[in-house]
């Protein structure tokens, strides 16, 4: 680890002690407003000091003029890089369910107040920098940073740093917000393996419209599992992609996604497989059911049902 990494998390850690856990939506107070110079301020700053002193030297009094002009554009340009960043307001949105493994993105919410116009700023998460961004007057911009999950369960972003370089990157200005946001993450699904088993059922409203066995409603993309008497094996014949027929009616197969039909296997593999299995169903417009120990999903279609079943299985055994 190198100097300076170990250096910005001591500084990120006594800025929590002294912050603590920050409220949502947060307005920036200009007391907590960090701010020191670039390395294009550091060499701006030592032009000045040989500007001075040759003018000095020679007793050139236009030089010494335009070294106190430069001079003052410096300061004028640290109180606006300061004034860009304070009073800016900071909230947290909801964050998009992503599988283990996958990027988490978090979108956050910067609204200004000012009649002023804000101008690149920065949000940034552990070296994962967001695309700078501008504010009009009186309005809110949303910026988006990105974590790296790793295995299921809820992603904790609990820091994001807010930074600007305007204007002229002579100085950098920075604060550190302490807003708790998590990010559910699916477990990752296991490899395609064989389908789940199949229950006829009748489940009313909640079935698809192109589901059933009375008339024929089109055809759609071969799934594994799908059984072979309804593949359109004309079509096939006929160089087109593996299909399968779909017929209309109140006739639905579901699949029943049970916990104990994995016997002897660990508690990862099951998760993963029966998030496989979810993925397939859904997919395919089936409609289909889970049993957990403890919880038990009657059979049904849809996004949100699918998200609830994916959650269960994220949050499984690490929440009550």
């Amino acid at each position: 680890m190198s100097l300076i990494t170990r250096l910005r998390k001591r500084t990120r850690a006594w800025a929590r002690r002294r912050h603590r856990v920050d409220t949502d939506p947060l307005t920036i107070p200009t007391r907590r407003v960090y701010i020191l110079p670039t390395r294009l301020g550091l060499m701006y700053s030592g032009m000045l000091f040989l500007m001075f002193l040759g003018a000095m030297n020679y007793s050139n009094n236009l030089a010494l003029g335009l070294t106190f002009v430069l001079a003052s554009m410096g300061l004028v340009a640290m109180h606006h890089c300061q004034r860009n960043l304070a009073g800016l307001r900071v909230a947290s949105t909801i964050a998009q369910p992503v599988f283990a493994g996958q990027i988490a993105q978090f979108a956050i919410a910067i609204e200004s107040d000012s009649k002023n116009a804000r101008y690149e700023i920065v949000a940034e998460v552990d070296g994962s920098i967001a695309t700078p961004l501008s504010i009009d007057p009186a309005s809110r911009a949303i910026t988006t940073v990105e974590m790296q999950s790793e295995r299921r369960g809820r992603l904790l972003l609990d820091h994001v740093q807010v930074s600007t370089h305007y204007p002229f990157g002579l100085f950098r200005a920075w604060t550190h917000v302490y807003i708790p946001m998590t990010c559910v993450v699916y477990p990752k699904p296991a490899e395609r393996s064989e389908a789940p088993p199949l229950v006829q059922t009748d489940i009313g409203g909640a079935q698809d419209s192109q589901r059933g066995d009375e008339d024929f409603a089109g055809l759609r993309t071969f799934h594994p599992g799908d059984s072979p008497r309804r593949i359109a094996w004309k079509a096939y014949a006929r160089g087109q992609e593996l299909q399968v027929k779909q017929y209309s009616g109140t006739a639905v197969t579901s699949h029943m996604l049970d916990w104990d039909s994995l016997p002897g296997v660990n508690t990862e593999l099951r998760l993963a497989t029966i998030c496989r299995w979810i993925e397939d169903a859904h997919s395919a417009g089936r409609a289909y059911g889970l049993r957990l120990p403890g919880v038990d999903i009657p059979a049904n279609v849809g996004i949100a049902h699918r998200q609830r079943c994916l959650t269960l299985l994220a949050l499984f055994g690490l929440e009550s």
